[in-house]
């Protein structure tokens, strides 16, 4: 019975949050099928399907779309944690539809921004050409804009010192490392942040006191 009420409780919160987990069954159908590829034809595979300057330059509708359904690496798991903890209370919190904008809007703005980045440091000479082809799909920048929004789903003080790891998590690799794929991270997180139109009305903030005096109680 214990077993039946978890499972029942599991998909209570899978259909509370369609799109996220719709977006991660893609996710494992396109890894399972990058494991049937051989090292090489992956490798041509996923840069057709990349964001980089050569692809936005002649698909960028179709390339946008489809390195957001591609993982370079093949790790699946690890994206089951992410998606229910970020994406999945986003999409609870604001609607699928809210949700989807924001998503779209790091993703599309980040990788636009980190490419034209990119770009400029090309014909500068700061970068080498070959770069124009460079490798760039998946996830992460749709995740670090959820990441960012999520901080207006907690109630101040607390969303306070949340804010500060998530621009010291994306932050402090931007200023060590300073690559492109970094500044699309980050920039994703701004990208979140300025979404909070899309919360107004959404109710109340989370408070965590809230949470650990309910649960003591």
């Amino acid at each position: 019975m214990r077993i039946t009420r978890g499972l029942h409780k599991v998909w209570a919160y899978v259909r509370c949050a369609p799109g996220t987990y719709v977006w991660l069954g893609i996710l494992f159908v396109t890894t399972v099928a990058v494991h049937h590829m051989s090292p090489e034809f992956e490798q041509e595979f996923l840069r057709q399907r990349s964001t980089n300057i050569h692809e936005l330059s002649n698909n960028p509708v179709r390339v946008l779309f489809a390195s957001a359904m591609w993982m370079d690496g093949g790790r699946w798991l690890p994206y089951v944690a992410l998606y229910t903890v970020f994406h999945a209370q986003a999409e609870r919190w604001l609607g699928t539809a809210r949700w989807l904008l924001v998503c779209v809007a790091a993703h599309v703005l980040a990788t636009l921004i980190s490419e034209g980045a990119l770009l400029w440091a090309i014909k500068r000479d700061m970068a080498p050409q070959s770069a124009v082809d460079t490798l760039d799909i998946g996830v992460s920048y749709a995740l670090a804009g959820v990441v960012g929004v999520l901080a207006y789903r907690i109630a101040a003080p607390w969303r306070y010192p949340y804010l500060l790891i998530v621009l010291a998590v994306y932050g402090v690799p931007l200023e060590t490392h300073r690559t492109f794929t970094d500044l699309g991270h980050f920039t994703s997180v701004l990208i979140g942040l300025a979404c909070y139109p899309l919360v107004r009305g959404r109710g109340k903030a989370w408070n965590p006191k809230e949470t650990v005096a309910a649960l003591r109680g």
